[in-house]
């Protein structure tokens, strides 16, 4: 099995969504951009969101069994990809590489 390079790419933050639809929370995403984690035996590596991994566990179980190439070429390196995390208010997107 190949461990997987998890890097955190760009955190968007939209305050006018928030504004409109989501209730005040004290505590929000931790991830800052260019953090970093690897993936041994596509488990989730600790420390890493619950949430964000729920949305990229797939693609990181795939890469560590040597699979790639996903949807035709989609990205340039065929070993990697590009995911985002499922909040809407506060995205991050994530680069995962095979390594």
């Amino acid at each position: 099995m190949y461990d997987v390079k998890i890097t955190a790419i760009r955190k968007a933050d939209y305050k006018d969504l928030q504004a409109l639809y989501e209730n005040p929370i004290e505590h929000t995403c931790d991830v800052q951009e260019g953090q970093t984690w690897v993936s041994k035996e596509g488990r989730m590596p600790e420390g890493m969101c619950e949430s964000a991994w729920g949305s990229m566990r797939e693609f990181v179980e795939a890469l560590s069994r040597g699979e790639g190439n996903f949807y035709d070429g989609w990205m340039r390196n065929p070993y990697s990809a590009m995911i985002s995390c499922n909040d809407g208010f506060r995205p991050v997107s994530f680069l995962l590489e095979r390594i």
